[in-house]
């Protein structure tokens, strides 16, 4: 008696797995794993003004400084990254950069002298977002135009995800010393070097004679103009690590208990919701989404004027986190289609400079507006929320036609 096979189809799970994770190259999953254990061992940072205060015994003037430092030193970084991921390659910068990163969060974990300190924290603030440019760099070489959305994507959820773990087991460790935040950082670096190293092809294409420096760029009006509107949504999002904090405690009186818990949406939001919408959004037309995106967050920071309770700030974290989740590798997209092959490096760094820069302008521009009242300054950032949603939609059609 013969028997006829008949084929299964594939669980639903099993295709919604596929849909999600399928299709990239296995480079870019190399990538992606460093890139998420590195930000599961991301805990210096966070704490840096805590450690500044309470291990070493600086003054809140001197910690300002010595974070001022490490502010110069990232306005530098994404540029020369940008160079440098042109000039000797994508694989080298970004494994360079993270053993440097290495090094100094060992130096500044045994720096006790204040020289020594700012020394540490400019070098720090030079190699700690080299990778940035680099690794944009590579998604942009080994992943069509078609998924890329899909894979800057991914790459923003694995960092999201590790950063979250991360920042949680940094709160516990730094009980136990704070040198023990050092070395995690420092090793976790190291692990995203070598495997990046051994398991990333090096993808520069052979720069022409006439591709120049970042000139060439600077003419680009197309990217200029992207870049400004990014600064714009920059300078919303980085309220959240400035003035977000200050407001809640210090004006509503919100524990730092109670600013946690509410906080902690933001990554539960975007670890479930993104990837579940990551392939449709990044099938959208990408200017109208990304001021879709923008607009929904700058709405969200406006809400914030209204806050009273931890209900209310968690509501106002969640209708910003969805613009948050809309905008999710779309603006990494852009600039791949935007730059030349061999020019990636230097308009990804033009575009982490934009985010460098926002990273000083955002307290220098809230405080003050913080001391005027809550309004003026919720306000002031959904109101540069709307007009980046506008200035991107205006450039809707010279993007389409790149």
């Amino acid at each position: 008696m013969s028997t006829i096979s008949v084929d299964r189809p594939p669980r639903k799970t099993t295709q919604f797995f596929r849909s999600k994770v399928g299709g990239l190259p296995r480079p870019f999953w190399a990538l992606w794993g460093g890139t998420v254990v590195n930000r599961l061992g991301t805990m210096v940072m966070p704490f840096t003004g805590v450690y500044l205060t309470q291990s070493r015994g600086l003054s809140l003037a001197t910690a300002g400084l010595v974070m001022g430092v490490f502010g110069a030193g990232s306005l530098l970084s994404q540029l020369l990254a940008g160079v440098l991921t042109d000039r000797i390659g994508r694989r080298a910068t970004l494994s360079g950069g993270m053993l440097a990163t290495a090094a100094g969060m060992l130096a500044l974990g045994y720096s006790t002298s204040l020289p020594a300190i700012l020394a540490s924290m400019f070098v720090l603030g030079l190699v700690v977002d080299v990778y940035r440019p680099a690794s944009n760099a590579l998604v942009a070489d080994l992943v069509s135009p078609v998924e890329r959305p899909r894979a800057y994507g991914l790459l923003f959820w694995g960092i999201n995800l590790g950063y979250a773990v991360g920042m949680t087991a940094g709160g516990w460790l730094a009980g136990l010393g704070f040198v023990w935040l050092f070395w995690i950082d420092a090793v976790s670096s190291v692990v995203f070097a070598v495997l990046v190293w051994r398991a990333v092809p090096e993808t520069r294409p052979a720069a022409r004679e006439s591709a120049g420096g970042f000139g060439v760029v600077l003419r680009d009006r197309v990217m200029v103009g992207f870049t400004v509107v990014i600064l714009g949504n920059a300078l919303v999002y980085m309220q959240t690590m400035t003035m977000l904090p200050v407001a809640m405690t210090e004006v509503v009186k919100l524990s730092p208990g109670q600013y946690g818990l509410a906080m902690a949406l933001n990554g539960v939001l975007i670890v479930v919701v993104q990837p579940l919408v990551s392939g449709w959004l990044g099938r959208r037309d990408a200017a109208r989404t990304l001021a879709l995106g923008m607009a929904v967050m700058g709405a969200g920071f406006a809400m914030t004027a209204f806050v009273t309770s931890t209900l209310g700030l968690a509501a106002t974290i969640a209708v910003w986190t969805v613009g948050e989740i809309i905008t999710a590798g779309i603006p990494g997209a852009v600039v791949a289609a935007l730059a030349p092959a061999e020019l990636r490096g230097r308009y990804a760094g033009l575009f982490g400079f934009a985010w460098s820069l926002a990273g000083v302008l955002a307290p220098l521009l809230g405080g003050p507006l913080l001391e005027i009242g809550t309004g003026a300054l919720w306000f002031s950032v959904g109101g540069i929320g709307v007009l980046s949603a506008a200035g991107l939609l205006l450039l809707g059609p010279a993007i389409r036609r790149r």
